[in-house]
């Protein structure tokens, strides 16, 4: 697979990422959703300090750990792209790298720069120790809500398929409501996560050890090639 076709892959999907979180930044109140097909999926604007699916880790300063290894894994990975293009890898294993790879700059470009480039966004309060939401919709500004590798990550692909209570007698969770799928996500985790299941699926192909033919090589040898040494 040629370097400039898995450039145009993940040049699109970032594109496509950006294009939709600057929409919903722009034009949805925080923790509003909008129904797009039904009850099934909705576009609910929620920010995300942490990991992928709304998982956080460690506070402020998770936050910032989790930016710079986003910005750590985007480094090696231009490397790693880079070397298994050059020595000939499985294509379907290269275009879920780049889809990874991909989804992991996404994810970096808003933890780098949307504190940066928006009025408004989550801010944490060392005194609660958790972030505080805000009023009003964002706009770019020069005048950023935080700092550089502050920003937090804009979510909004939520797909509620099934909802319902636990039967009474379930353990643990008995009459408690439940829903599936509760986490909202991203195009950028959408990536990630096609790569990495996607790998999982086929590593056996994607990893195969190929057969190789031995060339026949013709052997020399020191012997004098006059009638004497012929053999009867």
């Amino acid at each position: 697979m040629k370097g400039k076709h898995l450039v145009v892959i993940i040049a699109l999907i970032v594109i496509a990422d950006q294009a939709l979180k600057l929409y919903i930044k722009t034009n949805f109140l925080l923790n509003t959703s909008h129904p797009v097909l039904g009850n099934w999926f909705h576009l609910y604007f929620v920010e995300n300090p942490g990991m992928a699916y709304g998982w956080k880790f460690g506070g402020d300063w998770g936050k910032v750990a989790l930016t710079i290894f986003r910005l750590i894994a985007v480094i090696f990975g231009s490397w790693y792209l880079a070397r298994i293009i050059k020595q000939g890898y499985h294509k379907g294993f290269i275009v879920c790298a780049g889809l990874v790879y991909a989804g992991a700059l996404g994810n970096l470009i808003d933890s780098c720069m949307y504190g940066l480039l928006f009025d408004k966004g989550m801010i944490f309060d060392p005194q609660l120790k958790d972030y505080l939401g805000y009023e009003g919709l964002a706009v770019l500004s020069k005048k950023g809500y935080s700092s550089f590798l502050h920003g937090n990550v804009v979510d909004m692909l939520y797909f509620p398929v099934i909802r319902g209570h636990f039967p009474t007698w379930f353990p643990f969770w008995g009459g408690e409501s439940f829903e599936f799928f509760r986490p909202i996500f991203n195009l950028a985790d959408a990536a990630i996560s096609t790569g990495v299941i996607t790998i999982l699926v086929f590593q056996k192909k994607f990893f195969r050890v190929r057969d190789t033919v031995a060339d026949t090589n013709t052997i020399e040898t020191r012997a004098p090639a006059d009638d004497a040494s012929h053999v009867s």
